[in-house]
């Protein structure tokens, strides 16, 4: 499997925790399995929450403000995982990125999330580190902000074409404005759709786990047509729920040029253990309408569908940053 070097798809890791980090991340990269790493407030929750490799710096900063605690804990992992990955950014610039999203507080004060962006990636002081934002109406003042200073940016929480579109817009004049290589990813989210549709669809007599894929192939036609090299879709929310399909089966349907798939790690291992790698079959942006269509007739509108969704994961972001930030006080 190179699909890197035939049509410019990259696999990314949808987790980071210290231990793994120090162990079998770097692995991965050798064996050119994984090309970069992405981050979100629920999956750092997730690693200080249950793993102990985060004690000692948790105990030594007590005396700070539990955001302060936080943004140390997070600074350390990120700059780590940015020094693993720099030479394969070094080597391919498309590539070797790491993520970490501000704080998700900050989704409708653009001022907010550009002194934030800018300061953690000054921080982090590595030039593969991507600043994560949402994809708000006050994202996209800061997106197109942040591009233009160099600083290379993850938008996420994009659900529907015309988010695409406003991340492609914004992420191309800030891109224009730096003259420099800037990079950034447009994260669209997949297995959401299905798992807030697929009981209707059913009921309605259509066939489920469809929408994320084909929702989000129409995204990525969008951004194709704002024909910026430096700017690159990426699928992510691609883990499965149940067993209805293959573990891997949002990474087997969504393999296109010039993308990137971040996943959890165990849905990587799953897609490793294949016996053959393909080359997704991609719809055309006609077929996708068309798909669209047919939904608008059962009287389901992915528009409604996806502006809910974008607030539904809006507050499960907040909720998992608060959370955090309770459990780091003794």
């Amino acid at each position: 499997m190179n699909f890197k070097k035939t049509i410019n798809f990259s696999l990314w890791c949808d987790f980071i925790e210290r231990d793994f980090l120090e162990n079998e991340f770097g692995g991965l990269i050798e064996e050119g399995i994984i090309h970069g790493a992405t981050s979100n407030p629920a999956i750092f929750e997730q690693a200080i929450s249950s793993s102990d490799a985060y004690g000692q710096q948790i105990s030594m900063l007590q005396a700070n403000e539990n955001k302060k605690i936080y943004e140390e804990l997070a600074i350390t992992d990120i700059k780590r995982a940015a020094e693993i990955l720099y030479p394969l950014y070094e080597a391919d610039s498309d590539d070797g990125f790491i993520s970490i999203e501000v704080d998700p507080t900050l989704c409708d004060d653009a001022m907010g999330t550009i002194e934030e962006g800018t300061r953690l990636f000054h921080a982090i002081g590595h030039s593969n580190v991507m600043i994560k934002i949402p994809a708000t109406e006050a994202g996209y003042v800061a997106m197109e902000n942040l591009t233009s200073m160099g600083i290379n940016v993850n938008a996420t929480l994009i659900f529907t074409p015309a988010q695409a579109i406003e991340c492609a817009k914004a992420l191309n004049s800030g891109i224009e404005k730096s003259k420099k290589e800037t990079k950034a990813v447009i994260s669209i989210f997949v297995s959401r759709f299905d798992r807030e549709l697929d009981s209707t669809l059913k009921v309605k007599g259509l066939e489920p786990m469809k929408c994320g894929i084909i929702n989000a192939t129409k995204c990525y036609h969008e951004i194709l047509k704002i024909e910026n090299k430096n700017i690159r879709t990426l699928f992510a929310s691609t883990g499965v729920k149940g067993d209805e399909v293959d573990p891997s089966y949002y990474i087997e349907n969504l393999i296109f040029p010039h993308s990137v798939n971040t996943a959890p790690l165990g849905t990587i291992k799953e897609y490793m253990k294949r016996d053959e790698f393909l080359i997704s079959t991609l719809l055309s942006e006609d077929e996708c309408d068309k798909y669209f269509v047919k939904l608008a007739s059962q009287d389901i509108s992915l528009g409604q569908v996806g502006n809910k969704l974008l607030t539904d994961g809006l507050e499960a972001f907040k909720v998992s940053f608060a959370q955090m930030l309770k459990k780091l006080k003794k």
